[in-house]
């Protein structure tokens, strides 16, 4: 067995399925990749290199250099910023998955995982419980790369035999990284704003309700399909995983009841309110549960105690 390539290292996600993928197979079969943003002194410490997904000779290297026999693709262009920076999310998005897994198959890689989003749906998306298997009409630069990322992993997969897998992750909350431009965003802001100055001015309407998953449960989503056997799967770049739904309005309830001087108002910024208005309430993943055993651990009251505990911690 060789070893493991992460993209995107640096991100959100990227940043605490590196240690995890450690934690499984050994600290030094997991290369973290980077690009601009550094790495966190944990994941530096191990195996890392910076790599550009927009360069496909770079990639190449890395993959034989450090012998890759794996690769989570995490790196990507997140919703609001993509829809600022186009051209900037095509080649990160679009042509840098497909220099992934152009590379992978030209390297007898094993296995690529490929992670898509709820971006992915769209208006004429059923709204709730929305199917595995369903229309997909997403408005925004991000969600059209996550369904391009979704049809050209599966096309690799079907027509060219590499394996290649990937869920639809809903917002993914985390009290380890600071909250950036994405729409789902707001749950992570809530919580450092309520520590930080009992107050929080919401970018999205009270009202909004959007899938969410707490990242430990978005972390072995990813781990579990990575280790499933691929006879029993039927999908592969395209598995939705749910874990709950909330508003901004629910969301603070459960803040307030953690912290009682807590405050949120609402200024609603059209764009990502936009964004939101366009992606499911809800995921219908029997396709997961049934084909490799998908199941989350944290519910929404879970999910604030346990993001206002540790985050009371890292802000002292």
């Amino acid at each position: 067995m060789g070893n493991i390539l992460v993209t995107g290292s640096a991100g959100q996600i990227g940043s605490e399925l590196v240690p995890a993928l450690r934690d499984l197979y050994g600290d030094n079969a997991v290369v973290a990749g980077w690009n601009r943003t550094p790495l966190p002194d944990e994941i530096s410490a191990g195996p890392n290199v910076a790599l550009d997904v927009t360069d496909f000779d770079a990639i190449n290297k890395i993959v034989k250099n450090f012998d890759i026999t794996s690769i989570f693709h995490m790196s990507s262009i997140l919703s609001a910023t993509a829809e600022a920076y186009r051209n900037t999310a095509h080649d990160v998005n679009i042509n840098g998955t497909v220099n992934i897994l152009e590379s992978a198959y030209q390297n007898g890689i094993d296995k690529v995982i490929l992670p898509s989003s709820i971006a992915a749906f769209g208006t004429k998306t059923p709204n709730a419980m929305t199917p595995n298997d369903t229309i997909q009409n997403p408005d925004t630069v991000y969600g059209i790369s996550k369904v391009f990322g979704e049809l050209i992993g599966n096309y690799y997969d079907s027509k060219l035999g590499l394996d290649v897998r990937g869920v639809r992750l809903p917002g993914v909350i985390s009290w380890k990284t600071e909250p950036t431009a994405g729409t789902t965003d707001y749950a992570v802001a809530m919580f450092y704003e309520a520590i930080k100055k009992d107050f929080y001015e919401c970018y999205l309407s009270p009202d909004t309700s959007l899938p969410m998953m707490y990242m430990p449960d978005a972390i072995n989503s990813l781990i579990m399909l990575y280790q499933a056997d691929y006879e029993d799967l039927i999908h592969h770049s395209d598995f939705n995983v749910h874990a709950m739904t909330f508003t901004p309005r629910e969301l603070a309830t459960e803040v307030t009841r953690i912290n009682p001087k807590f405050e949120i108002d609402y200024k609603v910024d059209s764009v990502r309110q936009s964004i939101a208005d366009s992606w499911p309430s809800s995921l219908e993943d029997s396709a997961a549960r049934e084909e490799w055993g998908w199941k989350p651990h944290y519910s929404l009251r879970e999910l604030a105690e346990d993001m206002y505990k540790n985050l009371v911690v890292k802000l002292s």
